[in-house]
């Protein structure tokens, strides 16, 4: 009984992919050393249950990814191993309408968010010194 993942020996379809694998080749994550950490760190489940970088992901199971404030549950529709264009990588999974419905909500929260906090603080450049000191010399 082969346990291994990936095409088979005759040139066959993959069956399952090491889950690691599969975020880096979909492009959820931009090197799969970035996909290792976030399954190591509980950011990612499979069917409800935290998982190993080396779990063997298969069609029809249903991944919950984390990556900063935006949570993402697709369901596997295809195994790839090499990384591929964004399109064709979108085509190996399908986003639950739930899903995405509570994604865009929090995408439009975290933009109403940055729109009612004032800018990043920062130094004032040569010409706000200038208008500063004219000021207090003006006072």
């Amino acid at each position: 009984m082969q346990m291994g993942s990936g095409a088979d020996r005759a040139g066959g379809v993959a069956d399952s992919v090491r889950l690691d694998k599969w975020l880096w080749a979909t492009r959820f994550f931009k090197t799969r050393s970035l996909a290792q950490q976030a399954i190591r760190g509980g950011h990612v489940e499979i069917n409800g249950h935290r998982a190993k970088p080396s779990r063997l992901v298969r069609i029809d199971d249903r991944l919950r990814i984390t990556r900063a404030e935006l949570v993402f549950e697709v369901d596997v529709t295809g195994l790839i191993e090499r990384r591929v264009s964004a399109a064709m990588a979108a085509e190996n999974y399908r986003e639950t309408e739930a899903g995405r419905q509570a994604r865009e909500l929090r995408v439009e929260q975290l933009r109403a968010d940055r729109a009612d906090s004032p800018g990043r603080l920062r130094r004032p450049d040569k010409r706000q010194r200038r208008e500063l000191k004219k000021l207090q010399r003006d006072q």
